[in-house]
């Protein structure tokens, strides 16, 4: 059986994808992890039996990184900032003026209800929100304050960057143990590869 595959394209003014490893100044991975990605389909629709799994992201814009404070005004907050209601100012480096074209195909999480077709119906569903732009929420680059330009179908001005090629040692893979209803079990791809604008995630 041919597999039910669904793709996107996604740009906005900024995105980050924080790498695990680059401590409270925070810097970005230059395309999406698998579960940014994976986010991102579930964003635009979803479904009890069946999920979608990102295959491969192409980056299409030049990656261009940026400086970037935002506040914080959360409960990690210092004693004092907590009495006082201040925030705290995390710097990052987060990319600027992305473009991404995402694939995934969909696979079963668990058995249709009599036997319905439901990876076509998934993959049916997400195409025609796609068309429509009638998300189950807005997708985000990221953070969530992150917002797309664009997120839709295909556009014919859009094209691969072949000339960007990047040895990633160690990437995020997934915050989770399984592909859905996990436990939080993060999991790292070693040497992931960015080969003439392409990612391709591991299963």
């Amino acid at each position: 059986m041919e597999p039910y595959e669904v793709k996107f394209e996604i740009a906005g003014p900024a995105a980050m994808f924080t790498r695990p490893d680059s401590g409270a100044a925070q810097v970005s991975y230059p395309a999406p992890t698998f579960s940014a990605a994976k986010g991102m389909f579930e964003a635009i629709a979803r479904w009890t039996s069946a999920c979608i799994r990102p295959t491969m992201v192409e980056i299409c814009a030049p990656i261009k990184y940026h400086k970037y404070t935002t506040n914080y005004g959360g409960p990690l907050r210092k004693g004092n900032q907590m009495a006082t209601g201040s925030s705290y100012q995390i710097p990052a480096t987060i990319l600027i003026d992305v473009c991404y074209r995402i694939h995934g195909v969909v696979e079963e999480i668990m058995q249709a209800p009599e036997g319905n077709n439901h990876l076509h119906a998934l993959q049916d569903v997400f195409n025609r929100r796609l068309k429509k732009g009638r998300f189950y929420y807005t997708p985000c680059l990221g953070w969530k304050e992150f917002v797309p330009s664009y997120a839709g179908m295909f556009r014919e001005g859009t094209k691969k960057q072949e000339g960007i090629n990047i040895l990633i040692p160690s990437m995020l893979h997934s915050v989770f143990d399984k592909i859905s209803d996990g436990q939080v079990a993060p999991s790292f791809t070693v040497d992931a590869e960015i080969r003439e604008g392409e990612l391709i995630y591991a299963k």
